[in-house]
């Protein structure tokens, strides 16, 4: 599978801005069967949204759809949604065909007042698409190894961020912490740039399930950066290293 991860700044609370910017950044990029957008992409990570929300997600999806139809590939990313009275920080996975799912985030991001206004999700959601099982994660979720705990249902989890400058070391680590304790590919998309509350240098990659780096965007830059992920050399690799299969079992309660 081709992904493209895709590194951007993002206009506060401009979603025609940031859509356009993202629009442009894809164009061109090369043939991807996967392209991963930060969280929040259209307007930056807001824990009050006003005039910008996006109700029931309609506008947000559509334009996904779009993306995802002219790109011939699945589209990844967050929005502020608003669902039956609750807000939600929504992360969906967009099909070529239009058909998605998505994930609502779990883990709420209470020192920036997160939990405030928004409803933390309760499903945890794997996606199959092009030949692999994929985990749809939001920011916060990377501190959690619980909730993200590789069960052998899926083989690439994908985090999107708006992680900042301040604690980058955190997102480096625990990027490679969970490709290695889940024996799975781990793609992190980061922002660049800065928002009313931080500054945002980047970090955009992709771990292989040995924990190595295999492609990084260089920092604080808007990039889009092509990687392949193989499934049969996931597959090999757990065949002959057969971890997930010690693993202590648990029930997880939410």
């Amino acid at each position: 599978m081709n992904i493209l991860l895709v590194q951007a700044d993002m206009s506060w609370q401009s979603p025609a801005v940031n859509c356009e910017r993202f629009e442009m950044l894809v164009a061109g990029a090369g043939k991807a069967d996967l392209i991963v957008l930060p969280e929040m992409f259209a307007t930056g990570f807001i824990t009050e949204p006003t005039e910008t929300l996006d109700r029931e997600g309609e506008s947000l999806l559509e334009w996904m759809r779009n993306l995802a139809r002219e790109c011939d590939a699945a589209v990844v990313g967050s929005a502020a949604v608003e669902d039956c009275g609750l807000l939600y920080n929504r992360c969906y996975f967009v099909r070529p065909d239009g058909s998605f799912e998505f994930y609502d985030k779990r883990h709420l991001f209470s020192p920036g007042g997160e939990d405030k206004g928004y409803t933390a999700g309760r499903e945890r959601v794997i996606v199959e698409w092009s030949g692999f099982r994929i985990l749809l994660q939001v920011c916060y979720d990377l501190r959690f190894p619980v909730f993200s705990r590789n069960r052998g249902d899926y083989d690439m989890a994908l985090y999107v961020g708006n992680w900042p400058r301040s604690r980058r070391k955190v997102w480096d680590v625990l990027l490679r912490a969970r490709a290695i304790e889940n024996a799975c590919y781990v793609a992190g998309v980061n922002r660049v740039g800065k928002d009313p509350g931080s500054n945002y240098d980047g970090g955009t990659c992709l771990v292989d399930f040995r924990g190595d780096v295999a492609g990084m965007v260089a920092d604080n830059k808007e990039e889009t950066l092509l990687l392949h992920a193989d499934i049969d050399e996931l597959r090999d690799f757990r065949n002959g290293f057969r971890v997930l299969d010690d693993a202590d079992g648990f029930e997880l309660r939410i």
